[in-house]
């Protein structure tokens, strides 16, 4: 069960919590004058900390169209793009207003949730959905308790129990781009990946290992590396696996942007892909069809990872139970030009 949908605030646990009656708390609701300034005070804190909706709030918000928060740690990527593109062509044809606001990646943790949550409450939003971000149980108790359901795609951390979130199978996504590079016979592949502690990186980074040893392959020291999902962190990831005394013969990128940087340093060392590298990367963004070569890519559906979560943001605002709280998306592995067989 949704937790967005279960927190309950009472005139009575308002009272209690401003240490006055439930009927002072009624009198300042309802504007009445008869009521101590410094009481009134305590009693507003209170409402606002717990997220109490009077019944009349309810019916405006319930009236209201339909208002949907979406924030981005950044609109720089044909991965946000994306799903970008898949949520709002889902909200014009459900008659859903997207208002789009970005976040400092990293930032998100430090927001001031109670009065986050009040606000888009207050101006009759019907649901959030966060995008790639590390959020706190806290954060999302207070939407809760403003029964503002959240969303998170590609969460950073694991959702707190009870929670929704939308992401793809990224653990069999890892594991078919190391088992198409050992299929071409590479024995010495490197893994580039995202930060440590993004959870679709590390269930990547788990799917490749899975991969290797199953077929008995070791990974030597250095050839696992972690970034930040960008070019920069594709050019950094390659020098440093590229200079080893025993380089890889293939690398697998944890996103096609760091996928990119790859190729840079690769072209910069006078490394030709695939020829004497090959590189396979991961979300398959247009950035696979642009580079040169063309990329392998492990594909995301990431239209309707935003179609998915936009769906189940309405869902639960209407008060509908999700059939489950955790959705994966399959991925699929689509060659192109990037991987070949190992030089002699």
């Amino acid at each position: 069960m949704n937790r967005a949908h279960t927190v309950k605030t009472t005139l009575a646990s308002v009272a209690e919590l401003a240490g006055v009656s439930v009927p002072t708390v009624s009198k300042v609701i309802n504007g009445r004058d008869d009521v101590a300034e410094s009481t009134r005070e305590r009693v507003q804190a209170a409402l606002s900390r717990l997220g109490y909706e009077s019944p009349v709030q309810r019916r405006l918000r319930s009236s209201a169209p339909a208002l949907v928060d979406l924030v981005f740690d950044g609109l720089n990527t044909s991965y946000s793009l994306a799903i970008l593109m898949g949520i709002t062509t889902l909200a014009a044809v459900e008659n859903v207003e997207v208002v789009l606001s970005t976040v400092t990646p990293g930032k998100l943790k430090s927001t001031n949730h109670v009065e986050w949550s009040s606000r888009l409450a207050d101006s009759g939003r019907r649901g959030l959905i966060l995008v790639t971000s590390e959020v706190t149980a806290e954060q999302l108790e207070a939407f809760a308790r403003r029964s503002i359901p959240v969303v998170v795609i590609d969460p950073l951390n694991p959702p707190p129990s009870g929670f929704v979130s939308i992401g793809a199978t990224n653990w069999a996504g890892g594991k078919a781009a190391a088992e198409h590079l050992i299929g071409l016979g590479h024995r010495r592949i490197a893994f580039v990946g995202g930060p440590d502690a993004a959870e679709c990186s590390m269930a990547r980074l788990h799917g490749y290992l899975a991969a290797l040893r199953a077929h008995g392959i070791d990974v030597p020291d250095g050839y696992i590396v972690s970034g930040n999902f960008n070019r920069e962190s594709g050019v950094r990831g390659a020098a440093g696996v590229l200079s080893l005394p025993d380089p890889p013969t293939a690398i697998f990128a944890g996103s096609d942007l760091t996928a990119l940087g790859v190729l840079d340093e690769a072209r910069r060392r006078g490394i030709r892909v695939p020829e004497d590298l090959s590189l396979v990367g991961f979300d398959g963004t247009d950035l696979t069809e642009q580079s040169v070569p063309r990329l392998t890519s492990v594909s995301q559906p990431l239209q309707e990872m935003g179609r998915s979560a936009l769906r189940s943001v309405l869902r639960l605002a209407n008060g509908e139970e999700l059939e489950s709280l955790h959705v994966e998306l399959a991925t699929t592995l689509v060659v192109r030009d990037s991987t070949a067989p190992p030089a002699a």
